[in-house]
C-alpha cells in the first residue's frame, strides 16, 4: 500500500472510542486500521457479519477535532478490494481536510489562572514524562459534552481536578462497556443505556486531605487509617451524594441509580484502601486459614462502628443504612487516575517515545486456596493490553430497591455480590488491585517538548 499506513488497533480506538456507536458491533468486526502517516485521514477495513462481505471507511477530523465518516463503501468481495480502495482513496484530493482552526472543547486552553492550577494538571500539560496521557485526554475530551459549562475551569483547578479526571475516566469505562450517553440533565453526571437499559451514574471522589507533595504511608501508618479513618472518608463521600436523592428526580426514578466513587484523599491512597471500601459496604471482614488438606477456610467476621475524632459512632454496612436501598450499586476502580491515560495512549503510540512506564502492581490469583495476590510488573508498551474497564468494580447492593443488571458489564469488569454473609466475587482474567506507574527518563532529557 503505497499511502495508507497500518495503525496499532489500541490508537484507533482512542481515536474512534466515541465515534462508533455501540450496536455497530453487532453486524460487522473491525479487522484493519489505517492512518495517512500525518493523523489527517483514518480508514478501517470491517467485515459484514450479516452477508459476509467487506466494507471500507476513510474518516477525518470535523471542527471539533472528532473524526467523522468521510467516504464509506460496501459490498466488497475480497479484502484486497478494501485495502486497494482505502489506499486510492487516502490520496485523494476530493476528500475534506479540516483546517482545525475552529473552536473544540480544549482542556488546555488559557484561562490566565496559573497560580490556581492544579500542580498535576501542570506537568501533564508541560512534562514529557506525561505526553501519552496528554494525547489520550485530548482525544477523549474532544468528545465530552460540558452540560455544568464549568468542566474546564475545574479541570485545571486546585479543587477540581482530581474529580474532573475521575469523570474523564467513567466516561471511557462507559463507552467501552457499549453503553450510549444521554446529556440532557446536569444531575446525576451520567444517564447511560445498553440493551434499553439505563443508568443514573453520579460521580464522587474522595478529596485530597494532605499536602499533594506528601510522602507515600507506611505499612503501618496505612494499616491504622484502615481500621478506622478510611473507611470514614468512604461513608462521608457517599452519604453527601445520598443528600441529594437523585433517585426522586423524574428522569432517573425506576432505573437503577449508581454512585461511582474513586479516592485521592492522599498521596497514592488509591492503590490500598480497595478493602476498606469493601468492609464498609459490607460490614464485615473476613479471616482465613488452611485445613488439613490445604484448603481455604474464609471465616466473616462482622464489623461493629467506626469512630469520628469528636467520638461519634458511624455504623458499618453502608448498604444497610436507611435510604441505602435507593442505591443499586457502588462503582469503585483505583486506576481511574493520570497513570490510566499515560499507559492507555502510550499503548497506542501517542506521546513521546523517550519516557519508559514500568507498571507495578498486585493483581487477583485465580490459584485455588490462593490467600495472597499475584506481584507483576512489565514496561507498558504498543504490545500492552491494558483496557479501559481493567481494575474496574461494581459492588451490587443486596438490598437495593431497584437492583443494577450484572450482564450489562462484560468479563473484563469484577463483580461483587453478598449472600449469608459472604462475598461473592467475579472477577476477570485480570484484575489489579492496586498498581502504580513509574515514568522513566534518560537523565539530560529535557521535560518539555
Amino acid at each position: 500500500m503505497k499511502t495508507a499506513i497500518p495503525i496499532n488497533k489500541k490508537l484507533f480506538d482512542i481515536y474512534l472510542l466515541f465515534t462508533r456507536e455501540p450496536f455497530v458491533q453487532y453486524f460487522s468486526k473491525e479487522l484493519e486500521f489505517y492512518s495517512n502517516g500525518n493523523g489527517g485521514l483514518l480508514g478501517l477495513i470491517s467485515l459484514d457479519l450479516t452477508d459476509n462481505d467487506y466494507y471500507g471507511c476513510i474518516l477525518s477530523r470535523d471542527k471539533s477535532k472528532q473524526y467523522r465518516a468521510e467516504l464509506v463503501i460496501a459490498s466488497l468481495s475480497t479484502i484486497d478490494e478494501a485495502r486497494n480502495w482505502i489506499d486510492e482513496n487516502m490520496s485523494n484530493d476530493s476528500i475534506t481536510f479540516h483546517d482545525n482552526t475552529h473552536e473544540y472543547f480544549d482542556l488546555f486552553q488559557d484561562l490566565n489562572n496559573e497560580e490556581k492550577q492544579h500542580p498535576y494538571f501542570k506537568l501533564l500539560k508541560s512534562n514529557i514524562a506525561l505526553s501519552s496521557a496528554l494525547e489520550a485526554v485530548k482525544e477523549v475530551s474532544y468528545h465530552y459534552k460540558d452540560i455544568d459549562g464549568n468542566f474546564i475551569d475545574q479541570f485545571q483547578s486546585e479543587n477540581g481536578f482530581d474529580s474532573r479526571v475521575w469523570e474523564l475516566f467513567l466516561f471511557c469505562f462507559f463507552r467501552e462497556q457499549f453503553f450510549s450517553f444521554k446529556r440532557n440533565f446536569n444531575a446525576p453526571d451520567y444517564m447511560v443505556e445498553k440493551f434499553n437499559q439505563e443508568i443514573a451514574v453520579e460521580a464522587v471522589i474522595v478529596s485530597r486531605k494532605t499536602e499533594i507533595e506528601s510522602e507515600p504511608k507506611s505499612s503501618e501508618e496505612i494499616q491504622k487509617k484502615l481500621d478506622n479513618e478510611t473507611p470514614l472518608l468512604f461513608g462521608n463521600a457517599l452519604f453527601d451524594k445520598m443528600k441529594k436523592k437523585y433517585w426522586e428526580k423524574e428522569h432517573v426514578k425506576d432505573k437503577p441509580f449508581v454512585i461511582a466513587i474513586a479516592d485521592f484523599h492522599d498521596t497514592m491512597s488509591m492503590t490500598w484502601t480497595y478493602n476498606a471500601l469493601l468492609d464498609y459496604l459490607y460490614g464485615y471482614k473476613y479471616e482465613h486459614s488452611f485445613n488439613e488438606k490445604g484448603e481455604l477456610i474464609v471465616k466473616p467476621v462482622k464489623i461493629g462502628d467506626y469512630t469520628k475524632p469528636n467520638g461519634t459512632k458511624i455504623p458499618s454496612g453502608f448498604f444497610f443504612q436507611p435510604d441505602s436501598e435507593n442505591v443499586s450499586a457502588i462503582i469503585f476502580s483505583s486506576c481511574g487516575t493520570l497513570s490510566k491515560f499515560n499507559r492507555m495512549g502510550k499503548q497506542a503510540g501517542l506521546g513521546s517515545e523517550i519516557p519508559t512506564l514500568i507498571r507495578v502492581g498486585t493483581f487477583y490469583n485465580h490459584e485455588p486456596n490462593a490467600d495472597k495476590p499475584n506481584f507483576i510488573t512489565y514496561q507498558v508498551n504498543e504490545d500492552s493490553n491494558e483496557t479501559w474497564s481493567e481494575g474496574t468494580v461494581v459492588f451490587h447492593n443486596p438490598n437495593a430497591k431497584i437492583p443494577l443488571n450484572p450482564v450489562l458489564f462484560d468479563d473484563r469488569v469484577a463483580q461483587s455480590f453478598f449472600e449469608d454473609e459472604l462475598i461473592y466475587s467475579k472477577m476477570p482474567k485480570v484484575f489489579p488491585y492496586n498498581s502504580f506507574t513509574q515514568n522513566l527518563i534518560p537523565k539530560g532529557t529535557i521535560e518539555k517538548e
